[in-house]
């Protein structure tokens, strides 16, 4: 496999990082995971847009353009021959002196790598998924939260917890208890036909507390969708009582796009099947994801 480091396009086994790489010491960095299809990324300009959004933000000094970018995935995907796809775009400080200020030496890892795309079990869309409930709390005051930062461990650490339970995801609460989101994903309910998501960064009410919800890019498209089929949507503070009377329950990220949720913990959802309104978000939003990257 070819992947894109540094600028130009080598065999993944020749791939180098420095030890000293603020990636690998502290967990410092940003990433995007976006999907492929008929050999073009989907909303790739969206993802890059939240990357360099989150690198202002949180002061990640880049060395490159979404200009570069857009050519280094476009170049990655030709080298592997690959139309469908999962690729991933990282981004590190490289070596890092947090006692400097001076910055003019910075040479940030930049890293495209893209691989084919994972293959769920169909039954997950067919019959749903279980979820957990997360002991873990996603904190508004954390100025890191609602970025897409590889400081990970967190959220796979309850997505392990949550497979060992014989669940395919854990969903987050805050600290108020409020819902958040999925371990990797985008939350949404249904009730009454009307979809229901807990506000992301960037759309907390006025003097709200920040939101620590990522701005998901296929939830935007899951938003879009809904307004063009009809369906209102709304951005609320939820509760847990609130998921577990839900009509219907799914999730959202670039690798699955739309994913039922039946029963949380034991607690089925709705009558325990996937719904009409999550049926037919998927199937408006997978044709969204074909018309994009046709045209």
């Amino acid at each position: 496999m070819q992947i894109h480091l540094n600028g130009r396009l080598i065999d993944q086994s020749r791939a180098r990082v420095s030890h000293d790489d603020a990636g690998f010491q502290h967990g410092v960095g940003l990433f995007e995971t976006l999907t492929a299809r008929h050999g073009r990324p989907f909303r790739l300009r969206a993802h890059l847009d939240r990357l360099f959004n989150s690198a202002a933000a949180l002061g990640l000094e880049l060395n490159t353009t979404a200009e570069s970018l857009d050519a280094a995935v476009a170049s990655t995907l030709d080298a592997n021959g690959l139309t469908e796809a999962r690729i991933r775009i990282t981004i590190t400080p490289g070596r890092l002196n947090l006692l400097r200020a001076d910055r003019a030496d910075a040479s940030p890892t930049v890293l495209v790598a893209a691989t084919p795309p994972t293959i769920y079990d169909p039954a997950y869309f067919e019959r749903g998924i279980t979820a957990t409930v997360a002991t873990a709390a996603a904190n508004p005051m954390d100025p890191f939260a609602g970025h897409k930062t590889v400081a990970y461990w967190h959220r796979l650490y309850t997505l392990r917890k949550a497979a060992s339970l014989g669940a395919a995801e854990a969903i987050w609460l805050n600290v108020s208890n409020h819902l958040a989101s999925g371990a990797v994903s985008n939350l949404f309910l249904v009730h009454d036909g009307v979809l229901l998501t807990p506000p992301a960064r960037g759309e907390e009410p006025e003097r709200a507390l920040p939101s620590p919800v990522l701005p998901g890019i296929t939830r935007a498209a899951v938003i879009e969708s809904a307004a063009t089929s009809g369906i209102e949507v709304r951005r609320q503070m939820l509760t847990i009582s609130d998921l577990l009377d839900a009509d219907e329950v799914f999730l959202t990220n670039s690798g699955w796009q739309v994913l039922p949720v039946t029963t949380v913990e034991r607690k089925k959802i709705g009558e325990g099947r996937v719904g009409p309104v999550t049926c037919r978000v998927r199937e408006t939003v997978l044709a969204l994801i074909d018309e994009e990257t046709t045209s």
